[in-house]
């Protein structure tokens, strides 16, 4: 037998893209994205419009329904939604159990998987189905993080409030305390402006998983494990340890010039998709400094202005400008939240959108098969133990 061995060649007709980038795997009606232009939209609406205008509620209604509710509607959907605020007990409990010096999305991952042991029918995937779970997921998950932040930190559980909205509701179960009306704001333009953004990585790990006909309750914890690594969901953390080397406004020109020199990257600058302002900055950045001045945190903010002033001189050139992340480090320090945190409010948010493609994904579905490049040898002869 001949101990030829040949080396795999590429197939013919097909095209392959590492990462799967420029590759269109699937149609939604969800959301829009010019990245050339810095333009983000949720069916047709521009996202500024939705940050200054709008509810969290009523962009997730806008994003599972692909159209604006009727008071009527949108009044419904707030009592159903705040109907279902307190996760089931075994889930509370387990929550007290779980170790104090657990990292946050770990320990979302792990609820959110729970939360299907409660559904009588945890399988059902017809789409009105989809959609009762992903309320429940959506609802339940603020309980959830503020349950464990509060386990942590050795303080009584405070029970949601039903009275309250999404983002008004997760700050008083975090803090104990009712937010001011600023907190509330630019926490649920937040949760507006992180809840949708195309097929970016955890959206596509949901809807990859729902195309098997898994469940919902696997689709979005398989989303919450793409969300937790730090090429996707971590950079706004970065900008908070960044901002935290940076003694005063006066050190950021050195600060950041350094970096540039050692070609180091600057955390909450440029995105694989937009090459102009992210449009998601812009009110955000707004948001940011009215609450720094509100919590006494106007260093903070300075600084975070002082490095955009050199970032644009420096690269706004090369399309790199600020992104959602930048000034949403600042937003969620002055809100007062840990820094651990910080990914986990961007998956409070996201679920709306991971839902809402799950849903999508159910109503027209098709396996995602996608097929591998083969680059190894072939004629490989099995050689025996005995004679390696």
């Amino acid at each position: 037998m001949s101990s030829a061995v040949a080396t795999a060649q590429p197939s013919a007709g097909r095209t392959f893209s590492k990462g799967l980038e420029g590759v269109t795997a699937a149609e939604t009606r969800m959301s829009f994205i010019d990245g050339e232009k810095g333009v983000l939209e949720y069916v047709g609406i521009e996202i500024d419009a939705l940050a200054r205008h709008s509810t969290f509620e009523e962009t997730t209604y806008l994003l599972w329904n692909t159209r604006l509710p009727k008071k009527a509607e949108l009044d419904a959907f707030c009592a159903d939604l705040r109907s279902r605020y307190e996760p089931p007990e075994f889930v509370t409990n387990m929550i007290r159990a779980f170790p104090k010096d657990a990292q946050p999305m770990h320990m979302l991952r792990t609820a959110i998987s729970a939360l299907g042991m409660s559904d009588p029918d945890p399988n059902k995937n017809d789409v009105a189905s989809a959609r009762q779970k992903s309320l429940n997921v959506l609802a339940q998950a603020p309980a959830i993080v503020a349950y464990f932040d509060r386990h942590r930190r050795g303080l009584p559980l405070v029970k949601p409030n039903k009275n309250l909205s999404f983002a008004a509701n997760f700050l008083y179960m975090l803090n104990g305390k009712e937010p001011t009306p600023t907190m509330e704001r630019a926490f649920d333009a937040c949760m507006i402006l992180h809840a949708d953004h195309g097929l970016n990585n955890s959206t596509f790990s949901a809807r990859v998983i729902i195309s098997t006909m898994s469940d919902v309750y696997s689709a979005l914890t398989g989303a919450v494990g793409s969300l937790r690594g730090p090429l996707h969901g971590g950079a706004n953390e970065d900008v908070m340890k960044m901002l935290g080397e940076i003694p005063s406004v006066g050190d950021v020109e050195k600060f950041i010039v350094g970096r540039l020199e050692r070609k180091d990257k600057i955390a909450g600058f440029g995105h694989r998709v937009y090459k102009a302002y992210d449009p998601r900055a812009t009110y955000l950045k707004t948001l940011a400094k009215q609450l720094a001045t509100d919590t006494g945190n106007t260093a903070l903010y300075e600084k975070s202005q002082a490095i955009e002033q050199v970032m644009l001189r420096e690269k706004a050139a090369k399309g790199i400008y600020p992104n959602v992340d930048f000034y949403s480090a600042t937003t969620y320090h002055c809100i007062g939240l840990q820094l651990d945190l910080f990914t986990p409010m961007f998956a409070l948010s996201r679920i709306a959108g991971w839902a809402g493609h799950v849903i999508e994904q159910l109503a027209d579905n098709r396996l995602f098969r996608p097929t591998a490049e083969y680059v190894g040898p072939h004629g490989v002869q099995y050689v025996p133990l005995a004679q390696r």
